[in-house]
């Protein structure tokens, strides 16, 4: 089988499409099995049912469709922010809820943005409680008002009243900082893969690296349900 990868710069003066820019080799195709969530299925996990209940809750789409869209994604950078606005519902309109695809979210707060690791740990906790997209889809919305404070805790608490959550669980798993594992799980797990900026995208067999249109993302998904047919 014949893997492609789309990439694009992240270089200001070409224009940038995506957060960060790691010195590493370049993702493939190949990484994919590698990035996708792991969750409690992972020996280094804890055994906590609310780790167990998110990595359930990050993922949308049939069981049995094999073709996946693996979102590799900062919460704070501006640029995952734009693909989540401006394209994300179509892909999961046409392919996710039409049982195509599944598609997953798997963290990668880059160091470069103060609040990324505890707005993880927001949606993560959301999803303990099945609602990690309604928490993730706040944390788009309202990106440039809590990326600007100093401290941004007060404002994931207002989030996830709004949600609305149960919020002594919500509180309680971010306290004990529940979900902190699977976090740094998952961002190793995106350096083994090559991860080099936000957002990549792992659509079927091509590497997609930054905010790119849904044109892109079709192309793709077509291309892997085709071969996943013969």
């Amino acid at each position: 089988m014949r893997f492609h990868r789309l990439a694009f710069s992240i270089l200001p003066f070409l224009g940038a499409v995506a957060c960060g820019g790691e010195a590493r080799a370049k993702p493939t195709p190949a990484d994919a099995p590698a990035v996708r969530p792991a969750g409690a299925t992972d020996p280094a996990m804890p055994m906590d049912a609310r780790v167990a209940a998110a990595d359930l809750a990050r993922v949308k789409g049939d069981s049995s469709a094999n073709v996946w869209v693996v979102i590799v994604s900062d919460f704070q950078c501006p640029f995952c922010k734009e693909w989540h606005d401006s394209t994300a519902a179509t892909i999961e309109k046409e392919y996710v809820s039409t049982g195509k695809v599944r598609m997953a979210y798997v963290n990668f707060p880059l160091r470069m943005h103060a609040h990324a690791r505890e707005a993880s740990e927001g949606a993560m906790c959301a999803g303990a409680q099945g609602k990690f997209w309604e928490y993730g889809d706040l944390l788009f919305k309202t990106q440039p008002e809590w990326s600007a404070l100093q401290i941004a805790t007060p404002t994931f608490d207002s989030l996830a009243t709004s949600v609305p959550l149960d919020m002594v669980l919500w509180r309680a798993c971010m306290e004990e900082n529940v979900m902190e594992p699977m976090i740094q799980a998952d961002y190793d797990r995106g350096v083994k893969a090559n991860v080099n900026s936000t957002p990549t995208f792992f659509v079927g067999n091509v590497v997609i690296e930054g905010a790119e249109k849904a044109p892109a993302f079709r192309a793709a998904l077509d291309q892997a349900l085709a071969q996943a047919k013969n």
